[in-house]
């Protein structure tokens, strides 16, 4: 499946070498620089379909980059993949919060991030035939919108966070491993970590705040959503 990737990268032969690759794996490939330029081509017409975002930029930093491109009506839904040679847990932490949908740490395979830039695509081209409403105990999620509440209270996820919910609601009772929900949910078959899969749910039990009980964690096995909420 072929799209519109924005590298954002100010290693000029790091850029041009994965623009390179992409463009060979038939993608339309634009670069930016700084987090100035990545702003601009990511709001351009027509913008792109995934942004491969580096951390480390000479003018804003990839996560307020990334912050404002989910504050966007317009880019709030773009999947960008963060690109860092940092690889503490707090800055995969501090990543996702700020919105990245995946993270992969310098120096990389190029092969590697163009699976990744596919998975990414291929998950946000799936169109949904209707609007589709959950309901569990307290918690209502509408598919279609991409939206979740808990009672009457609307709560903000990610759309990586969304899907992951989703994924564990429309399978209640079932025990999801985490090479399952790599695949399933990230679109990532590749032998990659799993602590990725452990981090994202760490912070959307912490956005769910009690109804996160309804997400019990297995251990040596994986996740499984209760399949009855007063169990919680």
């Amino acid at each position: 499946m072929h799209g519109r990737v924005l590298i954002v990268e100010d290693e000029v032969d790091l850029a041009a070498t994965l623009e390179y690759s992409l463009t060979r794996e038939g993608y339309q490939v634009t670069v930016a620089h700084s987090g100035q330029a990545a702003l601009a081509a990511a709001l351009a017409d027509p913008g792109p379909d995934v942004v491969v975002l580096d951390l480390m930029l000479p003018d804003i930093p990839g996560t307020e980059v990334c912050r404002r491109l989910r504050e966007h009506e317009r880019t709030r839904e773009l999947p960008i993949v963060m690109c860092t040679a940092k690889d503490t847990e707090i800055d995969r932490v501090v990543g996702f919060e700020v919105g990245a949908d995946d993270y992969v740490v310098k120096p990389f395979s190029v092969r590697e991030l163009a699976l990744r830039v596919r998975a990414m695509l291929r998950r946000s081209h799936r169109t949904e035939a209707e609007s589709e409403i959950l309901r569990f105990g307290r918690l209502k999620v509408d598919r279609e919108a991409h939206r979740v509440w808990i009672d009457d209270a609307e709560v903000t996820l990610t759309a990586l966070e969304f899907r992951l919910l989703y994924t564990f609601l429309s399978r209640k009772g079932r025990v999801q491993s985490r090479e399952a929900l790599l695949s399933d949910v990230w679109g990532i078959d590749a032998e990659v970590t799993t602590r990725t899969v452990d981090t994202h749910v760490k912070r959307l039990r912490e956005k769910l705040g009690e109804v996160g009980d309804y997400i019990e964690t297995l251990r040596g096995v994986g996740y499984r959503f209760r399949d009855q909420p007063d169990a919680a």
